[in-house]
């Protein structure tokens, strides 16, 4: 089950969105080692967990087992404020434009090898779904480059917005992603993951984390 959690609806949500404050900070802290987002309370929250944000949720037998954040280009958000050295070009910027961050899915829910587990694949379509219905047809990524396969793959339309450069100790590139009727399509059919035969096992076998 996915939960999209707004202003209007968070009073309802506290409790849900607490988890996945907790598995941000398993993921990105504890797993990945940014040490700069720990938090003694183990709830990695930001300041762009504002009024703004759109919370994607993923939910199983009552537990969040994935989460990602989406975050209106119009406003201060991660590129433009926090990483804009990724950025070679002008900045993206419309209200068709929202940035994708925090992706992250829970370790007992990932899939090994080439393929996108069932929650990834939920949460992709989740942003696909949510931006048609709110006339949202591209988001501004940072991520590994390795990443630029799969998107290509499940028919997003990516630009990179400059060169890769080093952040926390990955490579890191920051992109423009398009995605319309096709991209929907695509991860309607995948189901339960799609096969990517030109990328490296290696690259995904400690879960699947595309970005910041």
């Amino acid at each position: 089950m996915m939960h999209i959690v707004t202003s209007d609806n968070l009073p309802i949500y506290q409790l849900k969105l607490e988890q996945a404050f907790r598995l941000r900070h398993q993921v990105f802290v504890e797993e990945k080692g940014w040490s700069d987002l720990a938090k003694s309370d183990g709830r990695e929250i930001d300041q762009f967990d504002n009024d703004d944000a759109v919370h994607m949720l993923c939910e199983r037998e009552g537990e969040i087992v994935g989460y990602q954040r989406l975050l209106p280009t119009t406003k201060p958000h991660l590129l433009s404020t926090v990483l804009r050295q990724l950025c070679d070009l002008d900045l993206p910027c419309g209200d068709n434009i929202w940035e994708w961050t925090r992706y992250c899915v829970k370790r007992s829910h990932r899939e090994r090898g080439r393929k996108l587990s069932p929650v990834a694949t939920e949460l992709l379509t989740a942003i696909v779904e949510w931006g048609m219905d709110h006339e949202v047809d591209q988001i501004v990524i940072e991520m590994e480059p390795i990443w630029l396969l799969r998107l290509v793959q499940l028919n997003f339309m990516v630009t990179p917005l400059g060169i890769p450069r080093q952040i926390e100790g990955e490579d890191v590139v920051a992109v423009l992603a398009k995605f319309d009727e096709r991209t929907l399509k695509m991860l309607h059919s995948i189901g339960g993951g799609l096969p990517l035969t030109a990328a490296p096992t290696v690259a995904y076998s400690a879960g699947e984390q595309l970005h910041a």
